[in-house]
């Protein structure tokens, strides 16, 4: 199998071995790439050097650090060599962002993902694979969420003695729980969100489920309008008696969960096998995949642990990448090649630039800070961290285990 650096290096010649000379600069109306780099070089330094030049000479005496006018400026000009090495990456990573390929970006959502792939840098297809099955289970396995989401500011801030007590952190708690307990400003909107539900379970038969899901559906629904029922009639909401509700509703939850799971599996691994077999073995082998989802789902994230499956096996710890976002991205598909383009710049400048220490260019490669390593050599055994593994020697395993 050919290198990844074989396959850029090839690439890269083809593709100028293909165009006219007159067209290898890009130009009809787009500058080149030296060009670029250039421009904002200049633009960048006189930014940085102006106005840091011009603090500067706003007086001719040590300023309160002691650093004189002479030596500001000196200091500016070396700052300048970081500005054009940035102009440079940028550029560089900005071009290749355009030529990344085959690629699959997965955006996920409460539908199962939008999964597009992209060839050359521009996206061929966007698909929604997943059934509709998997929206339905998950949005009824979801009540329970949304019925402690209203009902959370108004319980006690005082953690409970129940068996899980000490899972709860007190202080986490008081945030969670910040209105008067006993205000009662959780009915109306409980009511509310319980003709919801009530419309949801008579509509329910309608659906046309499979009867195990039907089933399960219908049992979550009728308690949880049970339980609002008793809590709305007696004016009392708190943490034991919804702990007993959950507890009930669990079992069913469970197999939603697993009618869910199902869904994913066969939706994803379908699309799968269609992309592979349009784009050929071949190329398939080089695939990158980057799935994009909020952190708090970007651990053992649902599509990643499908795909990896039918990912080359040498490479998936390298080429499936998790990329966690604070929250949806307006365009999924830039930032993920965006990234990607990152990615795949630092894994050969790492080995290229710092050729003769294997560490700190894993450093660079990887999720690490890449002064990660020598900080920690400075702090010592006594730092409390260490480095983190690398994804390639990362095998995720799932939490939850059915028994």
């Amino acid at each position: 199998m050919r290198s990844s650096g074989d396959h850029a290096a090839r690439s890269s010649h083809h593709w100028w071995k293909r165009q006219p000379r007159e067209t290898k600069d890009r130009t009809q109306g787009m500058v080149t790439r030296r060009a670029f780099i250039d421009a904002t070089s200049a633009v960048g330094a006189t930014a940085l050097l102006g106005a840091t030049s011009a603090a500067a000479g706003a007086t001719t005496a040590p300023s309160a650090a002691g650093v004189t006018h002479d030596e500001a400026r000196a200091r500016d000009a070396i700052r300048a060599a970081n500005v054009g090495m940035r102009a440079g990456y940028a550029a560089l990573k900005s071009e290749l962002s355009t030529r990344l390929s085959p690629v699959i970006v997965v955006q996920n959502d409460a539908t199962g993902g939008r999964f597009t792939l992209v060839r050359d840098g521009s996206p061929r297809e966007t698909v929604r694979p997943v059934p509709e099955l998997f929206e339905l289970a998950k949005s009824i396995s979801h009540v329970p969420q949304g019925i402690f989401s209203i009902l959370a500011a108004y319980i006690s801030p005082t953690v409970p003695r129940l068996p899980n007590a000490d899972r709860i952190d007190p202080h986490d708690l008081e945030l969670v729980a910040f209105e008067r307990p006993g205000s009662g400003g959780w009915s109306d909107p409980l009511q509310r969100y319980a003709a919801t539900l009530t419309t949801a379970r008579r509509q329910l038969v309608r659906a046309n489920l499979p009867g195990e899901l039907e089933h399960s559906c219908r049992q979550i629904l009728d308690a949880s309008l049970a339980y609002i029922g008793i809590a709305v009639s007696s004016g009392t909401c708190d943490t034991a008696s919804f702990q007993r509700y959950s507890a009930r509703v669990y079992p069913s939850i469970r197999t939603n969960m697993e009618y869910a799971a199902a869904a994913q599996i066969s939706g994803v691994e379908g699309l799968m096998r269609e992309w592979r077999a349009r784009i050929g073995e071949e190329r398939w082998r080089d695939l990158y995949t980057v799935v994009l989802s909020i952190w708090t789902t970007s651990e053992l994230n649902q599509a990643s642990i499908i795909i990896r499956r039918c990912m080359n096996p040498a490479k998936v710890a390298t080429h499936l990448i998790d990329l966690s976002t604070v929250e949806v991205p307006h365009d999924p598909v830039a930032v993920a090649l965006d990234n990607l383009a990152r990615i795949v710049v630092d894994n050969v400048s790492a080995e290229t630039v710092l050729p003769t220490d294997p560490v700190v260019a894993d450093a660079f490669k990887g999720r690490e800070d890449l002064l990660s390593v020598e900080i920690l050599r400075q702090l010592g055994p006594t730092a409390g961290a260490a480095p983190s593994a690398s994804p390639s020697t990362k095998e995720p395993t799932c939490p939850i285990r059915k028994e």
